[in-house]
């Protein structure tokens, strides 16, 4: 198929089956990473802004101001092209440099925000204040406000059209990361709406507060709710059956185990949806079709998550995650980092 803009390329992306040995599961791997701007969230920037330009909101030629990890940022810097609009990104130093790159190669203005924070401190609740007064300052500005916009959950109704199809309309449980709530809310309602019976879980790192753990600081960029902000009003609880939580060790070895296992590079959050799916298969909670959504690529963090000098300098490497790992897709001990590859199909 030719399409004629970069946006007609979101969406329709493939889907991956990984064996689940031993149970009567397999993982579906939803390959949102193949979108152009690399992530799921190209589908609800792209929707957000087109409800700000249907609303009146926006307007031809208006600036687009929105705080960001990356994803988000990408997937607004290439909306803004397309409709001819100025894109201001607001981010910390939590960031990939890798998505900041990308951003400001389309055309983004980059804001960094001021203060001392941790290295695994994520400064939202400062990128969200700067990002409201950016725009109360310029003339034709929206602040996007992605956590508490109806058109970020309302983005992903492809996405659930998609993964019926692809499954055959046969679902057992869907798992995926929550951070603002959009892209977890969106699917799941629309999920339920095909079957209310399908089990729809959330991810959130460890030192989220998103399930009322106590925050603290965590390195999952892009990925649950940090200490000292509020959840999104996006989120809609209702539709979630449970909220669980993933360390950055488990969602970092995970993601390099998938890439030495099945070649397939995902970013860290989709490290930890993978692990705890895995982990909820095998303990007999959710069974049959489990879609996850591959949400970004390993490619943007390659300095990081993939690197084990990065890892080990922040105690987390942890070999015993791929002896669990080996176990739970039947391949035995082969935790020396050169396993058997999975089992793999495409649907």
């Amino acid at each position: 198929m030719i399409v004629k803009k970069v946006s007609d390329l979101i969406g329709n992306t493939p889907m991956l089956s990984i064996a689940v040995p031993d149970t009567s599961s397999r993982l579906l791997l939803k390959i949102e990473k193949n979108n152009p701007g690399g992530s799921i969230k190209d589908r609800m920037a792209r929707n957000m802004v087109l409800a700000a330009l249907k609303s009146g909101r926006l307007k031809p030629g208006g600036v687009v101001v929105e705080s960001s990890s990356g994803n988000t940022g990408i997937g607004l810097a290439m909306a803004a092209v397309e409709f001819g609009l100025r894109f201001i990104a607001v981010v910390d130093h939590h960031a990939a440099q890798d998505k900041i790159a990308v951003m400001q190669a389309l055309g983004a203005e980059i804001r960094y925000v001021e203060g001392t924070y941790q290295e695994d401190e994520v400064a939202v609740v400062e990128r969200q204040r700067l990002a409201a007064e950016l725009a109360s300052q310029l003339p034709g500005a929206v602040f996007m406000n992605q956590s508490d916009n109806a058109a970020n959950p309302g983005g992903y109704s492809d996405f659930v059209r998609e993964v019926i199809s692809q499954a055959g309309g046969s679902i057992g449980a869907y798992v995926g990361c929550v951070g603002t709530g959009g892209s977890m809310t969106g699917i799941a309602r629309g999920l339920k709406l095909h079957n209310p019976d399908i089990v729809t879980v959330a991810v959130e790192p460890a030192g989220s507060i998103v399930f009322g753990q106590p925050g603290h600081p965590y390195y999952q960029s892009g990925t649950g709710t940090p200490k000292g902000d509020t959840v999104g009003l996006v989120l809609d609880y209702s539709c979630i059956d449970m909220g669980l939580q993933v360390t950055d060790s488990q969602a970092f070895e995970t993601a390099r185990y998938m890439a030495r296992n099945a070649a397939l590079l995902v970013g860290g959050s989709t490290g930890g949806v993978i692990y705890k799916a895995l982990e909820l298969i095998h303990e007999g909670v959710i069974g049959g079709n489990v879609v996850v959504p591959v949400a970004d690529g390993g490619e943007k963090y390659l300095h990081t998550v993939f690197s084990e000098d990065w890892l080990d300098e922040r105690n987390l490497l942890a070999p015993d995650i791929w002896d669990q790992l080996d176990q739970w897709l039947g391949k035995g001990h082969l935790h020396e980092h050169h396993s058997i590859p999975l089992q793999l199909s495409v649907a």
